[in-house]
């Protein structure tokens, strides 16, 4: 059984669109995308720096664009399951067709200016810690006034606060913890520090008319699965300012049958994760046009009929 995962904000780096702009149809439908949101992806994805494609209102729209993109080149898929890391879930919407990719590419836009606005209010963060018992690790974070934003699982925590709370952990470790790394993101996502942009998406989800999900949707709010398409747009409404519980979702891959798993563009993190938590797991991250034959031969080994 196949999955079908979208990574979220961090993924990005400076020209990674470059090639899938080469594909057949590809640069009219990212102009398209573009003209839509008022926001020049093709611009961002091949020419901006990695300071510019940082910017949360800027690099939410990218990755779920490039999703798309990599995602239609795959041509016919039924995966078993669909999820998507924190933005990404957004993407595995349009996936599931909850949404059609322009209305994805809307509510992105929305999303990302609502989290960038609500991230300059305080100097926020987000720091990865690698190694590490979470039972130790968690009441620690939570000592330091930290939160647990990102449980990925495989050993891997996500930390997010004030960068004074972020120094603090640098040079306090939990035990147990070989690393910790700040990410390329602009701010305390998951946390309280977004409830701000959680009434901006409100707004903006009303504009939607979501239709049930045609494939398994799993949830990073608990790891299940999402039988209606309201259930989905308010889950993904709400998740801005809650932990992402991707260790959760490859739990329910894992119980639904998983054998395969493909991450779109720009792929990594998320196959990364799941070689370790998942093993026997065929997996293949989607990074440039070339990984696509190679990923063809999984759809048609894995999908369901």
């Amino acid at each position: 059984m196949l999955v079908l995962v979208a990574p979220g904000q961090g993924a990005q780096t400076p020209g990674f669109l470059t090639p899938w702009l080469e594909l057949p149809g590809a640069a009219d439908r990212i102009a398209a995308w573009s003209d839509a949101i008022g926001l020049d992806l093709a611009h961002y994805g091949t020419k901006a720096d990695a300071d510019e494609i940082r910017d949360t209102a800027v690099a939410q729209p990218l990755l779920v664009a490039a999703g798309l993109l990599s995602a239609s080149a795959l041509g016919d898929v039924s995966p078993g399951a669909v999820a998507g890391h924190s933005v990404g879930e957004i993407t595995a919407a349009a996936f599931a067709r909850v949404v059609d990719e322009t209305a994805a590419l809307r509510l992105v836009r929305a999303r990302g200016l609502a989290m960038a606005e609500a991230a300059a209010v305080t100097e926020t963060g987000m720091s990865a810690l690698l190694g590490g018992d979470p039972e130790v690790t968690v009441p620690h974070l939570e000592k330091l006034g930290l939160t647990p934003a990102n449980v990925n699982g495989a050993g891997q925590i996500v930390a997010a606060g004030t960068m004074e709370q972020l120094a603090a952990l640098e040079a306090d470790k939990p035990e147990g913890v070989r690393k910790v790394v700040a990410l390329k993101v602009a701010g305390a996502f998951h946390t309280r520090h977004m409830a701000p942009a959680v009434a901006e998406l409100e707004t903006a989800a009303q504009e939607l008319s979501p239709a049930d999900p045609a494939f398994p949707y799993v949830s990073n709010k608990d790891g299940r699965t999402v039988g209606t398409g309201a259930e989905v747009i308010s889950r993904l409404v709400g998740q801005v300012a809650n932990p992402v519980r991707w260790d959760l979702c490859m739990e329910t891959f894992a119980e639904l049958g998983a054998t395969a798993l493909i991450e779109v563009c720009p792929g990594g993190t998320l196959t990364g994760l799941a070689k370790r938590a998942l093993k026997g797991v065929q997996t293949l991250a989607l990074k440039t046009p070339d990984d696509l034959d190679a990923a063809r031969t999984l759809v048609a080994e894995h999908s369901a009929v």
